[in-house]
């Protein structure tokens, strides 16, 4: 296939580097280059925000039910191309094509949602007494900045940038350099159905390129962040020099907690599913799974079993399980491997690179056993499809494990005690809580983290706080 070429998308049009740069875009199945975008500056961030400024008041006032039939537009539009987005999503990253069809159609359910919320986000009216008539706007919060990982390039989009449109923000989106090219596509396809300029904005490059001068510029308003705990805590102090606000998910090393009166073929499908789904490469991955000691050997010896017929391969194909997504993540995973081996831990599945590929950033699906509470591997987020295996004897010992981590972001529980599992659900420090599966949930329910986790919550109604500010009216009837 021919290697495709993208400018930055600014004020509606297609626009060059400042600098005059590209970046190549690599498919980690094969490591070819399939497309090149722009690297983008501090010139072209400014030009960006500049056209996200200048389009605010006239989308912010735009009535809330025409705001909508766009977003519900762009939603039916996404759902059309679906095969297309996804041909290049996994192109792009390397995740199994149907994955990749998946999060592109709930890319498409974000901007349904959020367009139905459009028109029915109310104010309210407070009691003050006979003599007032008091009531709260909600209002806009200005232009909004996107900064999108690599795991889930056109869905962390849709999870953000919908719910900022919506309540007539306007936006411009930082992609991950990894995987600039669905991010593309979308503006694309934005601009064919006749968004008004500067609405939507997307300027690729490097953190410290072009994300570093987005968070910093004095002109935004917001910031909403997916990435690493110490990109986060970069961000922070940026926004605290203009004193904006910000949307901070950082990671996580969930617990799925196995009881032993659990269905064990359900948990071990489910644990299964929780790391192993897009490669381990997934915040809320549950990547400690915690085994009552009595079932620690039935259950190990099934989840081995299970992973060792994970068929891993290129995403075009299908796979159950596609590459990592760069060299850098590749090498991050062997690095953790010889750690987990150092401190002790024993594999019980996996553990290398599968030997049938020359080329691509493969890894075998991977299960450590014997793994203790203060090791690294089961401190420290390896962001790969290595799962961590720890046991306990008794619902005490479980939740002082599951909340030993500086991470909070969501914890899974497995039994049929439905006690035990609501004292759980209020015990984990943890911004959501599945029980009897993992990745419960959808674009509905609100998503975020404790701790280190980070702050805000994305997905659901409760979004839509990030995007707004409140004004209270008070007024003295004489």
């Amino acid at each position: 296939m021919s290697v495709r070429d993208f400018q930055h998308f600014i004020n509606g049009e297609w626009t060059a580097p400042a600098g005059g740069g590209m970046i190549d875009s690599i498919d980690p199945s094969t490591e070819d280059v399939i497309a090149r975008v722009g690297r983008g500056n501090a010139h072209d961030i400014n030009a960006a925000v500049g056209a996200a400024r200048a389009a605010f008041p006239a989308w912010r006032d735009k009535k809330p039910k025409d705001r909508a039939r766009l977003l519900f537009d762009l939603a039916r539009a996404i759902e059309a191309r679906v095969d297309e987005f996804a041909k290049w999503e996994t192109l792009d990253s390397g995740k199994p094509l149907p994955r990749s069809r998946g999060e592109v159609l709930s890319t498409a359910r974000y901007f349904e949602f959020y367009a139905g919320a459009a028109d029915k986000y109310y104010g309210e009216t407070i009691p003050l007494g006979a003599d007032y008539i008091d009531f709260t706007l909600r209002e806009p919060m200005g232009v909004t900045a996107h900064i999108v990982p690599w795991n889930f390039p056109m869905n962390m989009i849709g999870r953000s940038v919908a719910p900022a449109l919506a309540m007539g923000n306007t936006a411009v989106v930082k992609p991950a350099e990894q995987t600039p090219v669905t991010a593309m596509l979308l503006a694309e396809l934005m601009q064919e159905l006749g968004f008004p300029a500067g609405v939507f904005n997307v300027v690729n490059g490097y953190g410290t390129e072009a994300g570093a001068p987005l968070t910093a510029h004095p002109d935004i308003d917001c910031i909403t962040f997916t990435g690493s705990v110490e990109t986060g805590r970069i961000i922070m102090k940026t926004a605290a020099e203009h004193i904006k606000p910000v949307v901070l998910e950082l990671g996580g090393k969930s617990p799925n907690i196995i009881f032993a009166d659990t269905d064990l073929d359900l948990a071990v499908a489910e644990a299964s599913k929780g790391i192993f789904s897009n490669t381990g490469q997934v915040c809320s991955a549950g990547s400690r799974v915690l085994v009552e000691a009595r079932v620690r050997d039935a259950f190990v010896e099934k989840l081995a079993a299970r992973t060792n017929q994970i068929k891993v391969g290129r995403g075009m194909d299908s796979p159950e399980m596609g590459p990592l997504v760069s060299r850098e993540q590749y090498e991050r995973v062997e690095i953790y491997m010889g750690i987990g081996r150092e401190e002790g831990a024993e594999v019980a599945a996996g553990g290398n690179r599968p030997p049938e590929f020359e080329k691509g950033f493969f890894w075998q699906p991977t299960i450590l056993d014997r793994v203790t509470p203060e090791m690294r591997v089961a401190q420290e987020e390896i962001f790969g499809p290595v799962l961590a295996v720890l046991t306990f004897d008794d619902e005490a010992e479980a939740l002082e494990i599951a909340n030993g981590v500086k991470y909070g972001l969501v914890a899974g529980i497995f039994t049929n005690d439905i006690n035990r599992a609501m004292r759980l659900a209020r015990d984990l420090k943890a911004g959501q809580v599945y029980v009897n599966e993992y990745f419960a949930g959808g674009e509905e329910t609100p998503f975020g983290g404790y701790k280190q986790s980070g702050f805000g919550r994305e997905k659901g109604l409760e979004a839509l706080i990030n995007y707004t500010q409140v004004k209270n009216v008070a007024i003295r009837i004489r």
